[in-house]
């Protein structure tokens, strides 16, 4: 399919605007390790945790009142079938904790880096935490598209959500080949990057305790793929191992360019290939591949072109199983007794699609082929293919078949099929499935720390907020540190203050305060209540009406044709 290569590339092009900001938390991560990762104080009040599975050691922040406790292994890749599930790990020692560089393999552009010695956690808990005063735990799971990312404080500081007295956790998880190889095969059935997470949530259930956390208030939380995330867990996690939710511009339904839950069950062969490994049987192929430096085989799947991601796994006796069927067949989510904060940006679709449509290269019809081809499958039935690209293109452009100058209809379309209408559909889903507790939020706010306008260059012809955008309000990113413009932070206290009570009383509003003088009504089916977070806090209903109206009808026509 010719216009699906069009936007792998722009998805190749879109990780070349990340790597700066990469190599730049990289060049900042080693620089100011002396300032950050040593004490100032004596190695006497360095910080210490006992757990019935060793004693961790860890700093003091320099930067707020806090306890960092950095690089705790919850579990290791099993050398004898590195693609395969990951094993608990088992400690019992003392643990010196103060070091959270390590990232899985990964590739970015030209650059690889990280190891399989990666399955860390990181824990960052305020002064305040002890187990006589346990504190709610917010857990993060970082976004990327299953291929890159990492859970150090360099990107996601836990500064400005700690000094609400909440314990933030962060932790690594196997991406690419390491985590999503999807195979007819016991050994390696697939999704490890996904059970690594469930791996790590078994972890923090257990040990938070000891560190000042309440194992009965834990939040989940996560961003773009890293909310995907959220979705699945939502989906088929069958342990309570969460009490809430934040599912922040990502979610199961969304069939993104590039990936698909349909597996290339002769991924290993291709790459075995690739590496000059000729072979037809999948064990031997399997069997190179385990024993090859991992950034060799991050190099040759990133040239390959094979489709890594989620998938939905065949079934073995005595082997953990997680997704076992398309979501878009799954009516009731097994999560069920959870309170949920799930939202969107104003401009989804920007940071998606917005190089691709400025390369010079693009056609309206590329972009209607590529949403029916990504979202539907029509086999043989190219008419209604037809038909319905006819019905989409009317919609968004009435008579004027031709692409708007300014792009704007092209990046409500993508957002709209990407983000927002999965994002609706899965709210309705979470009412269906009993979940009553629910808050639905719109970030549309423009300042200097709007994270994907960054590192993007994004300007100011997009007056809203894009995809991931709203990171920057509440993380403290270190690149950013001198961004502290006084609306800026106004709004980093804003963010702080509606997620933190959240993951405190699973009510962003509990009662009207000066920095948020409105109480946040619950999602019902009645009404579609949200709250749009910009200079200004507004409470709406049902956002994009007619455009999500119209996707809805849609997709309940064409149900049987979905992927």
């Amino acid at each position: 399919m010719p216009q699906q290569q069009k936007v792998l590339s722009f998805s190749e092009v879109l990780v070349t605007c990340r790597i700066f900001v990469y190599v730049l938390l990289i060049v900042l991560q080693l620089s100011e390790a002396s300032d950050t990762d040593l004490p100032v104080s004596s190695e006497l009040s360095r910080p210490i945790v006992h757990t019935p599975v060793g004693i961790y050691r860890g700093l003091r922040a320099q930067d707020g009142n806090y306890s960092m406790f950095l690089g705790i292994p919850y579990a290791i890749v099993d050398p004898q079938n590195v693609f395969g599930p990951s094993i608990p790990h088992k400690f019992n020692g003392i643990f010196e904790a103060i070091n959270d560089n390590s990232r899985c393999p990964q590739i970015e552009e030209s650059i690889i880096s990280g190891s399989l010695d990666c399955l860390h956690v990181h824990i960052y808990a305020p002064n305040s935490a002890s187990i006589d005063n346990p504190l709610p735990v917010m857990v993060h799971i970082f976004g990327g598209k299953f291929l890159f990312g990492f859970a150090g404080r360099y990107l996601y500081g836990p500064r400005f959500l700690v000094r609400h007295d909440i314990i933030f956790i962060s932790f690594n998880y196997r991406l690419g080949p390491y985590g999503f190889m999807c195979l007819n095969n016991s050994k390696v059935p697939g999704n490890q990057g996904l059970k690594d997470q469930v791996q790590a949530l078994r972890w923090i259930k257990e040990n938070i305790k000891y560190f000042g956390g309440d194992d009965s208030k834990i939040t989940l939380a996560g961003n773009s793929a890293g909310a995907v995330s959220v979705d699945f867990h939502q989906y088929y996690l069958q342990e309570q191992l969460y009490h809430r939710a934040i599912v922040q511009s990502g979610v199961a339904l969304t069939r993104d360019v590039g990936r698909s839950l349909e597996p290339d069950r002769y991924a290993p062969i291709k790459l075995a290939k690739e590496l000059n490994f000729t072979t037809a049987d999948i064990n031997k192929a399997l069997l190179f591949l385990n024993q090859l430096e991992p950034r060799v085989l991050v190099g040759a799947t990133e040239t390959s072109g094979i489709n890594l991601g989620p998938c939905i796994e065949n079934q073995f006796k005595n082997v953990e199983n997680f997704i076992t069927k398309s979501s878009i067949n799954v009516k009731i989510v097994s999560q069920r007794d959870v309170d949920v904060l799930i939202g969107i940006t104003s401009d989804e679709g920007y940071s998606l699609l917005g190089l691709y449509l400025q390369s010079g290269k693009y056609k309206c019809k590329d972009l209607m082929s590529l949403l029916l081809e990504t979202n539907f499958e029509f086999r043989n039935e190219s008419q209604l293919s037809d038909d319905i690209q006819r019905i989409v293109q009317l919609f968004y452009y009435g008579d004027d078949n031709q692409c708007t100058e300014n792009k704007r209809t092209e990046i409500k379309i993508y957002g709209d099929f990407f983000t927002n209408s999965p994002t609706l559909r899965t709210i309705t889903k979470y009412l269906d499935s009993g979940i009553e507790n629910m808050y639905f939020y719109m970030f549309s706010f423009a300042g200097e720390r709007n994270y994907a306008k960054d590192y993007l260059n994004v300007t100011s012809t997009v007056g809203g907020a894009i995809h991931a955008d709203e990171l920057g309000y509440l993380y403290d990113i270190s690149y950013m540190k001198k961004r502290l413009r006084d609306e800026d932070m106004l709004m980093v206290d804003k963010m702080t203050e509606l997620w933190t009570n959240f993951v405190k009383y699973g009510n962003p509003t509990p009662k009207p305060s000066k920095l948020v003088p409105l109480q946040w009504p619950r999602v019902s089916h009645d009404k579609m209540s949200y709250l749009e977070i910009d200079t200004e806090l507004r409470l709406g209903s049902r956002p994009m009406h007619e455009r999500m109206s119209f996707l809805d009808l849609l997709y309940k026509h064409l149900r049987r044709y979905q992927k």
